[in-house]
């Protein structure tokens, strides 16, 4: 006969199922997420936060820092255009508008051996000035533009240029972007240049939206010293023609990618990238028949021999 009581063996029966039902239920329960996997989880499923929007300082510190790295980039920036005096520079400038500057310099040499100075050219034959600067556009307009403005040089300046941007804009077809090409590369006035290259990497830098060329010009004046305007100039629009293009930036070879909020619009593998360098970065001619003795590329050839 069994020793067991009736009451120890109901207890035992019960504490049993008690521990079967335990089991089942921490069997049955989710198991939580340890170390590195739950972090990862917790991570996954917490709402992103929008991006902090950046500061007036902190956007014009990363300007400022760009424009430094920039300068160690290209420490050779330059006028592109050709030229030996104020007065070839404010014809180049003007001849510049709609074509590249290396067409403006293939041409300029004919047409300063036929009018080397103001006098000269506002006494032109319309047709023959116009046969001579053809290969840069719109030439008709442009050589209505350049006796025009070497007339008023003529009979209203003596025949020299002015140095001051309310004279110069006065001239016809001289606009702001000219008139500060001409302060700031002939007569060494600070000058701000808004060109089409300037103005897509100012709002690509998240400089400003601003798309009139004017306002433009305010923002970035106030970001940056008067020491810095003219050379500034130059180092954005040697960036927009060498790397940051306007249809496929190569963002895979940009040395100031880390400090750009557009990056990823362009190309962004480095072997790819590189591919798409132009001129001295890729290896090619520059824009200049003559360019500055510390300038690292070729020079541009002449009309008729590329």
């Amino acid at each position: 006969m069994s020793s067991s009581t009736p009451g120890t063996t109901g207890k035992k029966t019960k504490a049993a199922t008690e521990a079967k039902a335990a089991t089942t239920a921490k069997a049955a329960a989710p198991r939580k997420a340890t170390g590195t996997k739950a972090a990862t989880t917790a991570k996954a499923a917490a709402p992103r936060k929008a991006p902090k929007a950046e500061s007036h300082l902190a956007m014009v510190r990363r300007a400022r820092r760009i424009n430094r790295e920039l300068a160690e980039v290209y420490p050779y920036a330059h006028p592109e255009l050709d030229f030996r005096n104020p007065f070839e520079l404010l014809v180049a400038t003007v001849l510049s508008a709609q074509t590249t500057d290396l067409r403006v310099n293939q041409t300029t040499p004919a047409l300063f051996a036929a009018y080397p100075t103001p006098e000269d050219m506002a006494a032109a034959v319309p047709e023959e000035m116009e046969e001579i600067i053809r290969p840069t556009g719109f030439f008709r307009a442009k050589t209505k533009s350049l006796m025009g403005l070497s007339a008023a040089l003529r009979d209203e300046f003596g025949g020299e240029v002015p140095g001051r941007l309310d004279d110069l804009v006065k001239l016809p077809g001289v606009g702001r972007k000219t008139a500060n090409v001409v302060l700031g590369n002939a007569f060494g006035v600070p000058g701000i240049t808004v060109d089409t290259h300037f103005g897509r990497l100012v709002r690509r830098w998240k400089w400003t939206d601003e798309e009139d060329p004017v306002k433009v010009e305010a923002v970035v004046a106030g970001i940056f010293p008067k020491s810095e305007w003219t050379m500034l100039s130059h180092r954005v629009v040697f960036h927009g023609r060498r790397i940051c293009h306007a249809r496929k930036p190569a963002c895979g070879a940009c040395p100031i990618a880390p400090l750009c909020p557009s990056y990823g619009e362009g190309e962004t593998d480095p072997e790819k990238a590189r591919k798409l360098l132009k001129y001295e970065m890729g290896g090619y001619p520059g824009q200049r028949l003559s360019p500055p003795a510390d300038y690292p590329g070729k020079p541009a050839p002449a009309l008729g021999a590329e």
